[in-house]
């Protein structure tokens, strides 16, 4: 599924819009992006997204993760970019890594761009801010100071401990038309999501690469048993020579929802 054939290309074009109508992909793309088409029983779709080595690592021990994929598995998270209303990132990835978080290797629409920064420490300057006509977004903490320009949404949401809480920073999208959401980075964000039951599917993405040491990709609970260990069905596709793991996580989700309307 690598890119380079005009067909594949020419294939692609359409797919963005045909998704987001609700229409059938045509092939490939359909056994990739078709799970993607409603929403949840939550009035959103939250798709999580990992870039990984064979050993389950996202960086090595400084940090440093460009590009761990190739061209094949770049192109996949462009893609999903262009299918979602909304990508998510933590501000630890805004300053580690600057992304511009755009559709640029691929065809399709810029999504809003969403970041995470609960004590307000990140400037303008970063790429995830510029002004290109994207919607912008910085979800925070009340009370928090803004160093940003008045142009970019500022949300703020109560709460008083390190983390935004996932299943809140999930209505206040929604509520603002924001309801196809991709959870990108980094790795904690992510984790954080999983654990709060946030995740209707994880896409994990892994190269034919071994660092031995590193970040690594999930940071969940401990958990005492193997039998406690989570187990979720999965589909697999390859993406040039890497393997991309879709993880299907709607029952999952569905149960956490349940649990957080009994409490």
């Amino acid at each position: 599924m690598e890119r380079g054939s005009a067909e594949t290309d020419m294939s692609w074009v359409d797919v963005p819009h045909r998704l987001r109508a609700g229409a059938a992909l045509p092939e490939p793309w359909e056994k990739l992006f078709g799970p993607l088409r409603t929403t949840s029983a939550f009035g959103t779709l939250v798709i999580g997204q990992l870039g990984q080595t064979l050993d389950g690592r996202v960086a090595t021990l400084s940090g440093h993760s460009h590009y761990i994929n190739g061209p094949a598995g770049l192109d996949h998270l462009h893609r999903l970019r262009a299918v979602v209303d909304a990508v998510v990132v933590g501000a630890g990835t805004v300053r580690a890594d600057d992304p511009q978080l755009t559709v640029r290797r691929v065809a399709g629409p810029n999504p809003a761009r969403v970041v995470l920064d609960p004590r307000g420490t990140l400037g303008g300057s970063a790429r995830v801010f510029a002004a290109d006509g994207t919607r912008r977004i910085v979800i925070t903490f009340e009370g928090t100071p803004s160093r940003l320009s008045n142009d970019v949404e500022t949300i703020a949401l109560a709460g008083s401990t390190t983390h935004l809480d996932p299943a809140a920073i999930l209505d206040v999208l929604s509520q603002r038309g924001l309801r196809r959401v991709l959870i990108e980075g980094g790795a904690r964000t992510v984790s954080h999501f999983l654990s709060a039951g946030c995740l209707d599917r994880l896409h994990i993405v892994v190269a034919p690469v071994i660092l031995g040491s590193g970040l690594p990709s999930l940071d969940l609970p401990p958990v005492a048993r193997m039998t406690d260990a989570l187990r979720v069905p999965v589909h697999p596709h390859l993406l040039g020579d890497e393997v991309l793991f879709d993880c299907d996580l709607s029952a999952r989700r569905a149960a956490a929802g349940a649990a957080s309307r009994s409490r």
